[in-house]
């Protein structure tokens, strides 16, 4: 693991960035860094904690917008497969604290439902003010045909939502998940909701039959400028995305590289990196996304890390003791 820090160290560091992200400038995020932090709880603590995590990070959005992406799939009561309100809310704020001009949370469900309904069966109407003045449903949104920058899968061009195409940062807020398909979903795969069912149908089979591993790589292409912050505090192990149980982690995981992100993800999951499909795809070389290679801040992953629950399927993609 390279250049870790401690927690005092972290703290010190994230108040000098909320001081040096007061100017304006363009968006310019640090690449190949990840900071983990402990959040042991969905609690208003997570307000602060977010905020100086956001900070620390160099991120300056000041005069820009701001898309904010949960995962919103669907609810079951006492299960966690959907990003917790209280993170995107957080998100919103520490975004807003940083002087961007607007900040949307947006997402298009795999499901065909309504999607109102179901933020509003998973608690967002209540724990976000004016939630629906700042949601855009992304598989009814306006559209625009583009070509996709590089091409891993069957596709050329792809219809996305224009809110996602104008915004200056997106910013990916995926639950921390197993996932029956792809092993591990991350904020990488949390791009999916981005491709409007509207234009696609539901649940989106021209990702699953283009290849899914494949789009994932296309789409993470098609957005340079992301942020990523992951909900480590309850994740889902076993048959994710939607049918396997709570997690309980206690973390959050960001950076500005998904790819360093959502490896540093897998390995407090127990998961080997280096065998999730989407992840080699898109680093191109595997070696980009090795431990040695990512700078880790905040907490050490070796002190955090839990093995999730892996369907049989999935069971080789254990790392290994000591890996």
């Amino acid at each position: 693991m390279g250049g870790a820090m401690t927690r005092r160290d972290w703290l010190a560091g994230s108040a000098a960035a909320l001081v040096a992200t007061g100017c304006a400038r363009p968006v310019h995020l640090t690449q190949s860094e990840t900071t983990i932090v402990r959040a042991p709880a969905y609690d208003q603590r997570l307000y602060d904690i977010v905020r100086r995590l956001v900070a620390s990070q160099g991120v300056a959005v000041r005069g820009r917008t701001v898309v904010i992406k949960p995962n919103l799939v669907e609810f079951e009561p006492g299960s966690a497969i959907n990003t917790h309100p209280l993170l995107v809310h957080a998100a919103c704020e520490a975004f807003r604290a940083l002087g961007a001009s607007q900040v949307t949370i947006a997402e298009g469900p795999g499901n065909r439902r309504d999607t109102l309904d179901l933020a509003e069966a998973a608690g967002y109407f209540q724990i976000i003010p004016g939630f629906e003045d700042c949601f855009v449903d992304l598989n009814v949104d306006e559209v625009t045909l583009i070509d996709l920058p590089r091409r891993f899968s069957k596709l050329k061009r792809v219809y996305l939502p224009n809110t996602v195409l104008g915004a200056a940062l997106v910013v990916s807020t995926p639950k921390m998940k197993t996932h029956h398909w792809t092993g591990a979903t991350l904020s990488m795969k949390n791009l999916f909701g981005v491709v409007p069912g509207g234009v696609y149908g539901w649940p989106k089979n021209v990702l699953h039959w283009a290849g899914i591993h494949e789009s994932v790589a296309d789409l993470h292409s098609v957005f340079p400028r992301q942020f990523t912050l992951v909900d480590g505090i309850v994740g889902m192990e076993g048959n994710g995305p939607i049918q396997g149980v709570p997690k309980p982690m206690g973390v959050l995981v960001a950076g500005a590289d998904p790819v360093a992100v959502d490896a540093t993800c897998c390995r407090l999951m127990r998961i080997d990196p280096m065998r999730i499909g989407y992840l080699r795809l898109a680093a191109g070389d595997p070696a980009v996304f090795a431990e040695s290679n990512v700078r880790q801040t905040g907490e050490p992953i070796a002190a955090l890390a839990q093995p999730f629950a892996l369907i049989p399927a999935f069971r080789g993609l254990r790392l290994e003791s000591g890996a």
